[in-house]
């Protein structure tokens, strides 16, 4: 049985239970999740949902790879290009939209697909997170970024080390944002940022697109080589003219904080293009490990992406 007829079969006994149905695909950056999400929303009459932490942010087109509209096949997008980037954009944001986006999808009879490879956002639906809900203490924010300015990235993990080691864990060093984040809420809201996992309110199925490590590598070097030919170095000049900088959370996108330093005389382009690609396989190297983790997730193998593609459907 191949993976739409699986879907299909998942899909019907979802209505034979009257459960509501969600599709996931999750990968690592350059998997190809756009192109089957797109595949499978027209299989089943879908529309598609971001799970991507960058695409919400207006102006931010090419360094997070947005789909063009004119590319979308005439598939709804959701939580697309909803924020300023100047703006405080939460875990517990996303999840309150894309709840609110999946009951609307489901009230038009359709199938909501979330899709992307930010595995907090992805969790916080299938796995309904509680997640804390502490309003921005900006006052707080102000010391944090005092504190990392005066001490360091790793100083501040350090800290978030003694108050909250499990959320330390979870957060990588240089991960500023979410460091504070996490700070914030230990602080502000007297709690540790604990992801407690609620009664799951949609049934999901759950692919995967998995490729051998070397072969991802090569595709993100070339997705970075081609986002810097479609005009990534001027978008951040743009976005620097307009007043966005990198003590922004959106701007401390891979990407932007590369160029960011180029244009700040603190590298290189070419050095800077190479930290891009290096930061990518990182980051990629860390989605792939928190997929892995995923309990009944239907496999795919990247290197047969475009068979299930050019696959015709009876």
């Amino acid at each position: 049985m191949d993976i739409y007829q699986e879907i299909k079969q998942f899909l019907s006994q979802c209505e034979a239970e009257n459960k509501p149905a969600i599709i996931a695909i999750v990968g690592p950056t350059a998997s190809g999740k756009t192109a089957l999400s797109l595949k499978i929303a027209h299989e089943i009459n879908g529309e598609i949902i971001s799970a991507d932490s960058r695409q919400v942010y207006k102006y931010m087109d090419i360094g997070t790879d947005k789909l063009h509209e004119s590319k979308m096949e005439g598939i709804k997008h959701h939580l697309i290009d909803i924020i300023d980037p100047a703006e405080v954009f939460t875990l517990s944001d996303y999840k309150r939209l894309a709840i609110k986006a999946i009951n609307e999808i489901h009230r038009r009879k359709k199938i909501p697909i979330l899709c992307g490879g930010t595995g907090l956002y992805i969790n916080a639906i299938i796995q309904n997170y509680q997640v804390p809900v502490v309003s921005p203490q900006f006052d707080l924010r102000q010391k944090l970024a005092q504190y990392y300015e005066q001490n360091g990235a790793e100083a501040l993990h350090d800290m978030l080390k003694e108050r909250d080691p499990e959320a330390a864990k979870q957060i990588h060093p240089n991960n500023v944002p979410y460091v504070v984040r996490a700070l914030e809420i230990n602080i502000a809201g007297n709690q540790n940022k604990k992801n407690i996992t609620g009664d799951e309110e949609f049934a999901v199925f759950t692919i995967g697109i998995d490729w051998p490590r070397e072969v991802l590598y090569e595709r993100i070097n070339s997705r970075v080589d081609d986002l810097i030919g479609n005009g990534l170095l001027n978008e951040v000049k743009t976005l620097f003219i307009q007043g966005y900088n990198e003590k922004m959370r959106s701007m401390n996108s891979i990407g932007y904080q590369e160029l960011i330093e180029f244009l700040r005389g603190n590298a290189m382009l070419d050095q800077a293009i190479e930290n891009i690609k290096k930061n990518t396989r990182n980051y990629c190297k860390r989605q792939q490990t928190w997929f892995r983790r995923y309990k009944n997730i239907h496999w795919i193998d990247g290197q047969n992406l475009q068979e299930y593609l050019s696959k015709q459907q009876s």
